[in-house]
């Protein structure tokens, strides 16, 4: 199958009910999905639960998916963004009660062996660097906050970042290295990095208008599978493509900036709550108008560098706002989404009938 030829649809194989308020947001553990392994992922939503699918052993990838477990009493508001260790023995769930819960995955069981408490309100986002030696966590109270990895399931807070001007909505670590990326109300995303001499993290880069920022709102990132791209996405109704060069001399504790690629505008008329760009090159868009696009790199006439094109969409979606999308790490054109209207469905891009 060509995703360049294009003939593509986005088919529902599976709708996941049983939360009892909006879906947040949804994570695969990268762990499983292979192997002999069943994949699993978890959904966390405003009813203050989190929830754990796990796909019967003997289905194909596009099978369905069975409620394994329910976390609860220990946040007492919304759960608002979950995210697996590299290893998948450890979930991190935050919440809008302030904290930050850590699971551990045992057997079929799982156990809340520590909470993070710190940030003044509410925690918005989570997630784990790539050795799973570090967490960051942002929250409404504009600070970005840093914790390692202790033995025996402890947290140490070692940096609390203050830069941005408003509320954060998501943080998101490279896939490679120790570089740290928030997206804000303040319309900008600050690149974080550790000074090398100092040990200090410090804001390295700020991504924003006037040099081709988002103009509103920016509510999540996701980076290609060389690391050497990034797209965010907005309130301003955009997708913006950024990038890296490797080649040239590393700058300050080797750190390479980022710069402006493309634009993506037009398709989405309401906010873009989500994105994210498997392994294989496709960007998956949720939206407040209840619409999943997908989209790819257009290889025809590079005459002005790189530019992307809307490979499929999937209007009406869900019901209400997409809140989430996330690819399957292992099944590359598996698809999970999240919505306001408290469910969650498994997609595959299959070639159109």
């Amino acid at each position: 199958m060509d995703l360049l030829e294009g003939n593509l649809e986005l088919k529902e194989i599976q709708k996941l009910e049983g939360h009892t308020d909006r879906v947040w947001s949804v994570a695969w553990n990268p762990a499983t999905g292979a192997a002999g392994i069943p994949a699993m992922f978890a959904s966390c939503s405003g009813d203050k639960t989190v929830r754990i699918w796990q796909q019967t052993p003997s289905a194909r990838c596009s099978a369905s998916f069975e409620c394994k477990a329910v976390l609860e009493e220990t946040h007492n508001r919304t759960v608002r963004s979950c995210a697996w260790s590299p290893s998948g023995k450890l979930l991190a769930t935050a919440s809008f009660d302030a904290t930050t819960a850590i699971w551990e995955h045992i057997g079929d069981d799982f156990e809340c062996v520590s909470t993070l408490e710190g940030h003044e309100n509410e925690v918005k986002s989570v997630s784990w660097n790539a050795s799973g030696s570090l967490l960051a966590t942002c929250s409404r109270d504009k600070s970005v906050w840093i914790w390692e990895v202790q033995p025996g399931n402890e947290f140490e807070c070692v940096a609390v970042l203050q830069g941005h001007t408003q509320d954060v909505k998501m943080v998101k670590w490279h896939p490679f290295m120790d570089v740290l990326f928030s997206c804000s109300y303040d319309n900008t995303v600050k690149v974080w990095a550790e000074d090398g001499d100092t040990d200090d993290w410090h804001c390295v880069q700020t991504l924003g208008e006037p040099n081709n920022g988002h103009t509103s709102t920016v509510w999540a990132l996701s980076f290609n599978s060389t690391g050497d791209k990034m797209v965010t996405c907005s309130d301003d109704l955009t997708l913006k493509i950024w990038e890296t060069d490797s080649r040239i001399p590393q700058e300050t504790d080797g750190y390479m900036p980022w710069r402006h690629l493309s634009t993506l505008t037009g398709y989405h008329d309401r906010t873009i709550f989500s994105v994210h760009w498997s392994s294989e090159g496709v960007i998956a868009s949720g939206a407040a108008d209840d619409a999943i696009r997908l989209f790819i790199e257009n290889k025809d006439g590079l005459v002005d560098g790189p530019s992307y094109k809307m490979l499929l969409k999937k209007e009406k979606a869900h019901d209400m706002d997409v809140n989430s999308v996330q690819w399957s790490p292992k099944e590359q054109r598996l698809l999970a989404s999240a919505s306001d209207d408290g469910t969650i469905k498994i997609w595959e891009m299959v070639p159109s009938s």
